[in-house]
């Protein structure tokens, strides 16, 4: 399923969905309920029959929650969507917070009172996220009340079927990992935290696990399903049989069983029975499965799970695929941006016509399986919405003397891209120039950054924002997510953020994406992928540091660049990245792309 541009959910409906959720939890007895955007899985991506949050509120971002009591009601959204959500929600309706400055769970101490009964979907929160609730409720003296199904689904008329996408087998020539392999390490780690089983939900760790894709997500190749992993017993996977051919049946029963997802309470009784000790992530598994595992005896062991270090520290065949993806990627993207600049000026184009060319130009590879996200297409004021999502009825002309935001990518079968450029179109002002160059310092710091062994992307975070405090600026989000290897392309545990506490090791993935959005007016990102190398003995010191190889193949704008702001040594990283860019991406375009890519890539010496 490609790009879509209809338009969100209308919000005006906000009031009527609203009554007719409060008339059935006045039914059930209930005073309010929690809808997070959120499915069984726990990931940041839902199928559309999932979509509870947008079909409430009219909100369509990939983060939020919204909370519904008898006589008021509160949408939360991070730092990303402060802006999109006063356009898609009915302020009147739903009063918009920010998910991390003011906090739901301190929204709902605020405004429920002793005796209040206030339900949620067990399937739909996680451990770490029902004891949060749990705990509100000794602070208030408020009811805490697990449903049985979701009321929201009972209003619902129209909710969309699950999906029921074909699941395919991922060779292992490019996932460089037998299946079964990957089990015996899955039950080292059992072995070493001294656990009988494990309990897989995150739809992207089981795909790696199995070697296998699916089609239930938009722009994410992954099947929904749970996984059970024995210490010693055969695994279960537990999917719906008709996703299913004959070959990846027989692929997955080489190695597991296959379960149906409405046998998951007898599957997870038989591992619990004997008191056995069941590994679970609090942070991604559902309360109501680690309820059924303790009811029927299990012991839970809370740790990590076990797949998501191996999966973002990428084998050799995912690093070549990487770097094969990025290199065709590059040059969709070259011919793309040599389109622009032609086509650009003469005021015709929209936010719509560029997204749509890209994504034409990415299909001329022949191996685009999907793009691996909407693309993020902003003209001026716009891209100043960190995460907009351009629709028929948000779309917006690319004007004259202005900036245009475009952050986009491909699911390709041996890798996942994803690259941000911010363009100037005519004559950029001295503060495009200025914020334009900040956020490039930035970026060419975490860029050239060598680091320990054990270091964090917490640690890192600092060295993007650094040149925009200076200036009294920052933004709002985090510099880098983990990307997956045709997965999902927001992958963890991975991240250059000031949370970002896992530790970065060689292989892994990562973005790199500083910004700065001068809201009304215009939005700057710049985003590269980043493999993270093994340590090298840095000259004349004394230990071996990490560092990063810039996978993303594309020019920067040049026309943005002041160079008045840069050091030589950052000029000289700009003018080496982009003589790479011209050797490797040149000679696979032709004529008036060959000659835009010549211009685009000139050392700044010679601008």
């Amino acid at each position: 399923m490609f790009q879509s541009f209809d338009a969100d959910a209308d919000p005006s409906r906000g009031a009527q969905r609203v009554a007719m959720l409060r008339a059935e939890l006045s039914r059930r007895g209930l005073d309010g309920f929690i809808i997070p955007r959120a499915d069984e899985h726990q990931g940041e991506y839902v199928a559309p029959s999932s979509e509870r949050l947008k079909w409430l509120t009219g909100f369509g971002g990939s983060a939020g929650l919204a909370i519904v009591l008898k006589h008021c009601a509160a949408i939360f959204v991070d730092g990303r969507y402060t802006l999109q959500v006063r356009d898609q929600v009915d302020t009147e309706v739903f009063e918009p917070r920010h998910l991390i400055e003011d906090g739901w769970d301190k929204w709902l101490e605020e405004h429920l009172w002793a005796g209040a009964r206030l339900g949620y979907d067990p399937m739909l929160h996680t451990m770490a996220g029902a004891r949060r609730l749990e705990q509100i409720a000794r602070t208030t003296g408020a009811e805490i009340v697990a449903t049985e199904d979701n009321p929201l689904d009972r209003v619902w008329a129209d909710r969309p079927a699950p999906p029921l996408g074909r699941v395919r087998i991922h060779p292992e020539s490019l996932s460089g990992r037998s299946a079964a392999a990957k089990l015996a390490d899955i039950r080292a780690a059992l072995a070493r935290s001294r656990a009988d089983a494990t309990v897989l939900t995150q739809p992207d760790a089981i795909a790696w696990l199995f070697n296998i894709r699916g089609g239930d997500l938009p722009h994410t190749p992954v099947p929904l399903a749970f996984a059970v992993v024995p210490l010693s017993d055969r695994p279960t996977l537990l999917i719906d049989s008709r996703k299913l051919t004959d070959e990846t049946r027989a692929h997955v029963e080489a190695i597991a069983d296959i379960a149906e997802p409405h046998e998951m309470d007898a599957v997870l009784a038989t591992i619990a029975r004997h008191g056995a000790s069941v590994r679970l992530d609090p942070q991604t598994t559902a309360r109501r499965i680690a309820d059924r595992l303790t009811t029927a005896g299990a012991r839970i062991i809370e740790a990590e799970d076990p797949c998501l270090i191996l999966k973002a520290t990428k084998t050799e065949a995912e690093i070549a695929g990487a770097r094969a993806a990025h290199l065709r990627d590059g040059v969709a993207m070259c011919r793309f941006l040599a389109w622009f600049d032609r086509e650009a000026p003469g005021g015709r184009l929209d936010e719509i016509a560029a997204a749509t060319e890209l994504e034409r130009f990415r299909m001329q590879t022949g191996q685009l399986e999907e793009i691996s996200f909407d693309t993020i297409a902003g003209a001026g004021p716009n891209g100043a919405i960190v995460h907009y999502r351009v629709t028929t009825a948000s779309n917006r002309r690319i004007e004259p003397d202005s900036l245009f935001l475009i952050d986009s990518g491909g699911q390709y079968v041996d890798g996942t891209t994803d690259i941000t450029r911010t363009l100037a179109v005519g004559t950029p002002s001295a503060d495009m120039r200025r914020h334009f160059t900040l956020v490039l310092k930035g970026h060419i710091a975490i860029a050239t950054a060598r680091f320990p062994e054990g270091t964090t992307g917490a640690q890192l975070d600092t060295l993007a924002r650094y040149p925009l405090w200076q200036a009294g600026l920052d933004f709002d989000h985090g510099t880098g997510h983990g990307v997956g290897s045709f997965l999902s392309v927001h992958e963890g545990p991975q991240r250059i953020a000031k949370a970002g506490h896992a530790v970065l090791k060689p292989g892994m993935i990562i973005s790199n994406e500083p910004g700065y959005y001068r809201t009304g007016q215009y939005g700057i990102r710049i985003e590269n992928l980043e493999l993270v190398r093994e340590p090298e003995q840095v000259p004349g010191g004394e230990r071996r540091l990490l560092s990063f190889e810039t996978l993303t193949l594309a020019p920067i704008d040049r026309r943005l660049v002041d160079c008045s702001l840069m050091t030589p040594a950052e000029i000289a990283w700009l003018d080496a990245y982009h003589a790479r860019v011209a050797t490797t991406i040149g000679p696979l375009l032709e004529g008036k792309d060959r000659d835009w890519l010549i211009a685009a890539t000139r050392p700044l010496a010679r601008a």
